[in-house]
């Protein structure tokens, strides 16, 4: 008797089970917690532009790097950078911070990288850092990659930083617009 009983507790309660799993709840609807929007600016050097250059190659196929890959899309090249972030999408701005940090290249047959970097704020309405790391698809016109991260007023922040290219110069000079959406503040 016990044991039926059991058994038909065990039935009802897999039953109640599987149709709350067969009317799915609806979707929650994401809404960020905090937004920005900054510039960064990375002047490349180039072995001619020393007293501008925020970013150096450090490894690449005609240095360290001996392969013959990275011919025309940098392939295995890593970039090692310190680049003021501003407000405005004007180099001359007063910076609010460096995006300090690196990206390597790593495809053979189009630009795309890797980036781990973080945003070190001084200003005297952000203190703090906000730390980002995700794959980079350079060709595409906007590309999001993940907030893991910060410290401050940033502290334990997450969300996604969207990057738009914003101007570029050859292979000199960037400037990405970085918007981003924190999902998670505390």
């Amino acid at each position: 008797m016990k044991n039926s009983r059991s058994s038909i507790a065990l039935l009802l309660f897999f039953m109640f089970l599987s149709m709350s799993f067969a009317y799915p709840a609806k979707k929650k609807q994401y809404k960020p917690c905090k937004q920005l929007v900054l510039f960064f600016h990375d002047v490349v050097y180039n072995g001619h532009n020393a007293a501008n250059a925020t970013s150096s190659m450090v490894a690449a196929r005609d240095g360290v790097n001996l392969t013959n890959l990275g011919d025309q899309f940098h392939f295995g090249s890593m970039v090692i950078f310190d680049d003021p972030i501003t407000l405005d999408n004007n180099f001359h701005s007063t910076p609010v911070g460096r995006a300090q940090g690196m990206y390597f290249y790593d495809t053979k047959n189009t630009y795309t990288a890797w980036l781990g970097f973080s945003f070190v704020f001084n200003s005297t309405d952000h203190q703090g850092s906000i730390n980002f790391i995700g794959a980079d698809p350079l060709m595409n016109k906007t590309r999001d990659i993940s907030v893991v991260g910060g410290t401050g007023d940033f502290f334990m922040h997450r969300g996604i930083a969207t990057l738009m290219t914003d101007s570029f110069e050859g292979e000199v000079y960037f400037r990405l617009r970085v918007d981003i959406k924190f999902y998670e503040c505390w």
